[in-house]
């Protein structure tokens, strides 16, 4: 296990179980069709959950080019390693992607609206308006980004003993992503990370869906830039107030 094939299992994972949940929960047919918003968010956490057991070992568990930017930017990070982390993300979101195709191929075929298609790979606004669209992004990454600056490792603070919580030590960035979802996921869906919108919109593109319309390329951008722009801004209050 190398830092690169864990970011690739990492973020594979996780776009296998939060893609996974949102097809449960849009396709036609399944067992939690139309269960909802709640659904989403906390299975996109649990997601985070896993993805970062399995790296964070081994790769520190970015699974997101804004988080792998930020930390560069904040000097917690090797900007030699930046774009191999990024490819790893971007595949491992490819082949996620590609594994909810596989897992819920029959219902694909049942689901006639290309809307609900769309959203099972990627991210879109409930309301669209391109300035306020990116400002979400931003203000979501940025409160991602910042807070995984404070996410500590458990210790003993007067002899700096550490505590160790295995993979339990995942569940701050869990409930972190869970709470952004809630509360600032209705208005683009919360992408906060470029590979997760990106990669699984590609796999859209590519992959031989019926009744899929278009990727919606038009809005591609913002779920990219928003982001980054929103680790770089978290990286640069943190480095004010180091």
């Amino acid at each position: 296990m190398s830092p690169f094939i864990a970011e690739f299992i990492g973020t594979m994972l996780l776009i296998l179980l939060g893609d996974g949940v949102v097809a449960n929960v849009l396709l036609k047919d399944t067992k939690g069709n139309n269960s909802g918003w709640i659904v989403i968010t906390t299975a996109w956490g649990l997601a985070v959950f896993v993805g970062i057991t399995v790296a964070g070992p081994y790769s520190g568990a970015h699974l997101n080019p804004a988080v792998t930017i930020g930390l560069a930017i904040a000097g917690k990070f090797a900007w030699a390693n930046v774009l191999p982390y990024i490819i790893a993300q971007m595949l491992g979101a490819m082949c996620g992607a590609f594994l909810v195709w596989l897992m819920y191929y029959d219902h694909f075929k049942r689901t006639n609206e290309p809307g609900s298609v769309l959203a099972v790979f990627c991210t879109g606004p409930a309301v669209r308006n391109y300035v306020s669209n990116i400002a979400s992004e931003i203000i979501g990454a940025f409160v991602l980004v910042f807070v995984v600056f404070y996410v500590t490792k458990a210790e003993i603070v007067p002899t700096k003993t550490p505590i160790g919580l295995g993979s339990v030590g995942a569940i701050p960035v869990a409930f972190l992503v869970w709470v952004i979802g809630l509360s600032l996921g209705g208005t683009t869906g919360y992408a906060i990370n470029p590979a997760r919108d990106l990669g699984p919109r590609l796999m859209h593109a590519l992959l031989p869906i019926k009744s899929k319309g278009t990727s919606d390329w038009g809005y591609s951008w913002i779920p990219v830039i928003g982001p980054v722009i929103g680790g770089v801004i978290a990286a640069l209050v943190y480095l004010q107030l180091s």
